[in-house]
C-alpha cells in the first residue's frame, strides 16, 4: 500500500469520479488504489494542484450584494403599486407631484437599503472571522488544515464530537458511531466499520461511510475523503434548500405582524379607495391617496431596524468579549432561560492540582507510582507528556519526568494502553515491572474501580466519601497480576486489588458566584453536567450558592439517567442542578429533554461537550477550548467566565426590546394616523393629506425610528426573556391607535371650528401635529416606566426625534413645503399644538399605566411558554455554516457530470 503514485492532474481527476456507493463496496486498500493516493495521503503539490482543479470544500453561503438587498426595498405589493400609480400620474400630466412622490419614495428605500446592506456586511465579515479546520495526513504526518482546503483523496482523522467534514470511507476506525440526523431524521446512531457493504446499498446503509454534516457520536476513525463540497451527499441537499436559513421564532414573528399589518393597509386601501369613488373624486387622486396610506402603515423599515439591531449588537458583544458566528444566535442568546453548563473552568478555576496520594492497600509511593504509569502519556520512555487529560496533566506536572521531586518509574515497560472511555469510566495499562511480573494497573472513577476490588470493603467507600465531602476530585487506582497477557478488555474484569487514591483540586472561582446571581437575575436557571462524583460536584455547587429555593441540590447520576425515558427524565431534569458522572451523549440527550420546554443554552469546551453543543438551541464555547467543541457552538466567548456569558445574553434581549419598541410604534401612533386619514377622506370635501405629503411624513417619522437601535433598556425588561406575543401586539394597537386618533380628531375640530382652515392649511396643520405626535410618543412607549425622570433613553434617539419634529415644524415655512403644498401656519395654532402634545402625551402615560397592569394581571396559560419549533432544514442551514463560502471565497462547482 506504501508504493508511489502518480501525482499528476491528469491522472487525478478521472479518479476523483469514484461514487460514495461504489467506494461503500470496496475494501479500503482497493479504495485507495482506485483514488491514486497512498496510505501515508497527499504531498503537499499534489493537494494544492487538486485544489485548483475542484475547488474549495465549501458550500454556496449567502453574499450581500447590492443589487439583492435593493430588490428586498421593493418586495411590498403596496409599494409597487405605489410606484406604477406614480408612474401613470405623470403620463397623465401631473408630473411635478409624481416626481415629489417618486423622490420620496427613492428616499425611504434608500433609508432601508444602506441599513440593511450595512448589517449584511457585517454578518458576512462575522463569519470570515471563523474558521473549521480538520486533522489530515499529508505526507504521512498529522496536520490541521482549514475545512475547506480538504481534497479528494486526503485521509483524515475524526473522533468523538468531531463534525464530518465531507464524505469519507472508513479505513479503520474504533467502535465507531455516527448521528445521521441531519441527514435521515433518525435519532439513533449507527454503528461504522471498515468492511465493505453490498453493492447497491441504499444512503441509510452505507455503514462503511461517514457523511458529510453528520457527528461522530462514538469512538474514533481514518478515512479517506471521496466527495467534497455539493459533490457530497449533504452538500446537494443543502444546495437544494437554498443559501438562505429558514427563519427563527423571532423572525416568524416579525413576518406574521408585517402580514397583519399589510392586510390592514389593503383594508384601509381598497375602502378609501371605493368612498373617495363614490364622492366622485378623480380615479387617479383617489388610488394615490389610498396607495399612500397603505404603505404608511406598513412596517417598511422593519427589516433594516431588525437588521441595524443585530449589526450593532454584534459589534457591542464582541466588545464584551462574545463572538458570534450567526447574527440571529443573538436573538438565541437572549431567549435562552435555562443555562446547562460545565463545571470545571466555569464554576472552578479549571487549574486543576495534585495534592496528594492517599494509600488504602499499597503504600503511598506505590500509588503515586502506578497512577503516574496509567497517565495517557508513557513516563517510562521519557514521554513529553503533552496532550493529556487535565488530571492525567496535573499528576504528570507534580510527580512526572521534569518534576521537582519525580515519582522513579525506573524498569518499567508499557506494554498496551487503553484511554479512559465514557462507558466504563477507568482506563487501564499493562505494565513489565521490575520485579518480572506483568501487572494491569486500573484508574477511574472511585465507585467503579472498588465494585472491581473484591477486596474492598465499606471502610473503603467511607474513606472515598469523606475525600469527596472535602470538595476533592478523587481517581482511584488498582492492580492484579496478568503475566502472559497481551491484550486489555473493554470491560475490565473484577479482579484487582485496591491501591489507593489520587487526589485533585480544582478550586471554585472567587467571581462565579456573583456570576450565577446576574445569571438568576436575568431568569435563568444554571445546571451543571460534570464527569466528577456527585458529591463533589454538590458541594462546589452549595459554596457557590448554586442551590434550590430550600437550600438543596438536586443531583443525578449517569446511571440513574439511563434508567429513565424521556417523560421521567424531563420531568426530572426541571428540578435536578447536577447531572454527574454523564457520558457525552447523556448530556445531549439531557438537553433535548429540557428543549420541549425551554431554551436552552449549553456552555462546554471539550471534545466530550460537542455533542451537546450542537443539540442546544444556542451552544456556547470558549476561545481556548478544543477545535470541536469550537466548531459545534453558536457563540464563542474570548473569556470562559460566567460573567461575560450574562453579558451576552443581556445584549441578545437588548435587542429584542428595541425591536419591539419599533412594532409597537407601528401599532400605536402610526396605525392611529392612518386611521384617521382613512376616515377624514369619508367626510371631507378634500382629501385630508396629499399622497406626496402622507408619503413625507412616514419618512421622517422612519428615519427617526432608525435611531431606536442605541436606545437603553430598562433593567426589568431584561430580568426574564421575552417572547413574541402578536396576541398582546393587537390588543396593543386596539387600545393606543384610537388614542391617537381622538387627538387627530381634536386637531380637526382645532383646524376647522377655530381655525376655519382651508384644505392647504387643514393639510399643513394635520402633518404638523401628526409628525409631532406619532413620533414624541417613542419616549413614552420605550419604556414601562415614567420617561425621562425614571428611563432616560439614548441621545442619539432624542436627537433624532427632536431633530425630526423641528423638520416638521419648519417645513412648512420653506420653499420645498411650498411645492409639497404645505402653507404658513398662524402662531395660535403651535401655541394650541403644543398644548395638545403634552396632553396628548400624559394621556398616553396614563393610559399605558392601566394597559400594562392589565397585562401583568392576563393569565399566562401553560406554565412553560409554547415553543417554536423550527423549520426541518434549520438544523441543515446551521451545519453547513461551518462549510459556507462567502465574498472572497468562491463555492465549489461540481465536476461530477462533466
Amino acid at each position: 500500500m506504501g508504493r508511489d503514485r502518480g501525482i499528476g492532474l491528469d491522472h487525478a481527476a478521472p479518479e476523483s469520479r469514484l461514487t460514495l456507493e461504489h467506494a461503500a463496496s470496496l475494501p479500503g486498500p482497493e479504495v485507495l488504489d482506485a483514488l491514486g493516493v497512498s496510505d501515508s495521503g497527499w504531498d503537499d503539490e499534489h493537494a494544492a494542484a487538486r485544489l485548483a482543479v475542484d475547488g474549495p470544500n465549501a458550500l454556496p453561503g449567502h453574499r450581500a450584494t447590492g443589487w439583492s438587498v435593493l430588490l428586498r426595498q421593493f418586495a411590498n405589493p403596496v409599494l409597487l403599486l405605489l410606484l406604477i400609480a406614480a408612474g401613470l400620474s405623470f403620463a397623465t400630466g401631473d408630473r411635478v407631484n409624481a416626481l415629489i412622490i417618486v423622490s420620496i419614495m427613492a428616499a425611504s428605500t434608500g433609508l432601508g437599503f444602506v441599513n440593511e446592506y450595512r448589517a449584511e456586511r457585517t454578518a458576512q465579515d462575522l463569519h470570515q472571522q471563523v474558521s473549521h479546520s480538520v486533522v489530515v495526513v499529508r505526507g504521512g504526518r498529522d496536520r490541521v488544515v482549514d475545512v475547506k482546503n480538504l481534497v479528494v483523496g486526503d485521509l483524515v482523522r475524526v473522533g468523538l464530537g468531531s463534525i464530518v467534514p465531507a464524505d469519507l470511507r472508513v479505513l479503520d476506525c474504533h467502535e465507531l458511531e455516527a448521528d445521521e440526523s441531519v441527514l435521515t431524521g433518525e435519532a439513533v446512531p449507527v454503528s461504522k466499520s471498515p468492511l465493505p457493504v453490498g453493492p447497491g446499498a441504499a444512503l441509510a446503509e452505507l455503514n462503511s461511510c461517514l457523511l458529510m454534516g453528520t457527528v461522530v457520536r462514538h469512538g474514533d476513525a481514518t478515512a479517506v475523503v471521496v466527495a467534497t463540497g455539493t459533490d457530497a451527499q449533504f452538500g446537494r441537499i443543502a444546495q437544494g434548500l437554498g443559501e438562505r436559513a429558514p427563519r427563527t421564532g423571532f423572525q416568524v414573528g416579525l413576518t406574521r405582524f408585517s402580514m397583519m399589518l399589510l392586510w390592514i393597509g389593503l383594508a384601509l386601501m381598497t375602502g378609501i379607495l371605493v368612498i373617495n369613488l363614490l364622492l366622485r373624486r378623480p380615479f387617479l387622486e383617489a388610488l394615490l391617496f389610498s396607495l399612500a396610506i397603505a404603505v404608511g402603515i406598513t412596517p417598511q423599515l422593519l427589516p433594516a431596524v431588525v437588521s441595524t439591531s443585530l449589526a450593532a449588537g454584534s459589534r457591542i458583544l464582541a466588545k464584551e468579549k462574545v463572538l458570534v458566528k450567526r447574527l440571529m444566535s443573538i436573538e438565541d442568546l437572549g431567549n435562552m432561560d435555562v443555562l446547562v453548563t460545565d463545571k470545571t473552568g466555569t464554576l472552578t478555576e479549571g487549574q486543576i492540582t495534585f495534592l496528594e496520594a492517599v494509600p488504602a492497600g499499597e503504600d503511598q509511593m506505590t500509588t503515586a507510582r502506578w497512577g503516574l504509569l496509567s497517565c495517557e502519556a508513557d513516563p517510562a520512555a521519557d514521554g513529553a507528556g503533552a496532550g493529556q487529560n487535565a488530571l492525567d496533566a496535573a499528576l504528570w506536572k507534580a510527580a512526572g519526568p521534569g518534576a521537582r521531586d519525580p515519582v522513579d518509574v525506573t524498569g518499567y515497560r508499557r506494554v498496551n494502553f487503553r484511554p479512559f472511555d465514557h462507558d466504563s469510566l477507568t482506563s487501564s495499562v499493562l505494565v513489565d515491572a521490575p520485579d518480572g511480573h506483568r501487572r494491569e494497573l486500573l484508574k477511574g472513577a472511585p465507585e467503579v474501580v472498588l465494585s472491581l476490588c473484591p477486596e474492598s470493603d465499606d471502610e473503603d467507600r467511607v474513606a472515598v466519601d469523606s475525600l469527596f465531602r472535602q470538595g476533592l476530585r478523587v481517581v482511584a487506582v488498582a492492580a492484579r497480576r496478568a503475566d502472559n497477557e497481551l491484550e486489555l478488555e473493554s470491560a475490565p474484569p473484577a479482579r484487582f486489588r485496591l491501591a489507593g487514591y489520587l487526589c485533585f483540586l480544582d478550586r471554585p472561582k472567587t467571581d462565579a458566584a456573583e456570576s450565577l446571581r446576574a445569571l438568576a437575575e436575568l431568569g435563568i436557571a444554571v445546571k451543571v453536567t460534570t464527569g466528577d462524583n456527585a458529591v463533589v460536584a454538590i458541594k462546589v455547587c452549595r459554596d457557590l450558592g448554586l442551590t434550590d429555593p430550600t437550600g438543596g441540590v438536586t443531583a443525578l447520576t449517569g446511571h440513574q439517567v439511563e434508567a429513565l425515558d424521556d417523560k421521567a427524565l424531563a420531568a426530572a431534569a426541571t428540578t435536578t442542578i447536577v447531572f454527574a458522572r454523564v457520558s457525552p451523549e447523556q448530556k445531549a440527550r439531557i438537553i433535548r429533554v429540557l428543549r420541549a420546554q425551554h431554551s436552552v443554552g449549553y456552555l462546554g469546551d471539550g471534545v466530550n461537550d460537542a455533542l451537546a453543543l450542537h443539540q442546544a438551541d444556542v451552544g456556547i464555547s470558549v476561545d481556548t477550548g478544543t477545535d470541536v467543541a469550537k466548531d459545534a457552538a453558536d457563540v464563542i466567548l474570548l473569556e470562559k467566565d460566567l460573567g461575560t456569558l450574562a453579558r451576552g445574553v443581556i445584549g441578545g434581549r437588548r435587542i429584542f426590546a428595541n425591536t419591539i419598541k419599533y412594532v409597537l410604534m407601528g401599532t400605536s401612533s402610526n396605525f392611529g394616523n392612518m386611521f384617521s386619514a382613512a376616515a377624514a377622506s369619508a367626510f371631507l370635501s378634500f382629501l385630508p393629506m396629499l399622497p406626496q405629503q402622507i408619503l413625507l411624513n412616514n419618512v421622517l417619522y422612519d428615519s427617526s425610528q432608525l435611531a431606536i437601535p442605541t436606545d437603553r433598556v430598562d433593567a426589568a425588561q431584561l430580568r426574564k426573556p421575552s417572547h413574541w406575543d402578536l396576541a398582546q401586539i393587537r390588543r396593543f394597537m386596539l387600545v393606543f391607535g384610537p388614542v391617537s386618533s381622538l387627538f387627530d380628531f381634536a386637531t380637526f375640530a382645532l383646524l376647522l371650528g377655530v381655525l376655519h382652515a382651508g384644505p392647504a392649511e387643514f393639510r399643513t396643520g394635520w402633518f404638523v401635529e401628526s409628525l409631532a405626535t406619532q413620533t414624541l410618543i417613542v419616549f413614552a412607549i420605550r419604556t414601562r416606566q415614567v420617561p425621562f425622570l425614571r428611563s432616560r433613553p439614548s441621545w442619539a434617539l432624542t436627537g433624532a426625534v427632536l431633530v425630526v419634529v423641528a423638520v416638521g415644524v419648519a417645513l412648512p415655512l420653506t420653499p420645498l413645503g411650498v411645492l409639497l403644498g404645505f402653507v404658513a401656519l398662524p402662531a395660535p395654532f403651535y401655541l394650541a399644538l403644543a398644548v395638545m402634545t403634552v396632553t396628548y402625551l400624559v394621556l398616553i402615560e396614563t393610559v399605558k399605566y392601566y394597559f400594562f397592569r392589565a397585562e401583568d394581571e392576563r393569565p399566562t396559560g401553560l406554565p412553560h411558554r409554547r415553543r417554536f419549533h423550527p423549520h426541518p432544514a434549520t438544523r441543515v442551514h446551521r451545519r453547513a455554516t461551518g462549510f459556507a463560502a462567502h465574498r472572497g471565497a468562491p463555492a465549489r462547482v461540481s465536476y461530477r457530470n462533466r
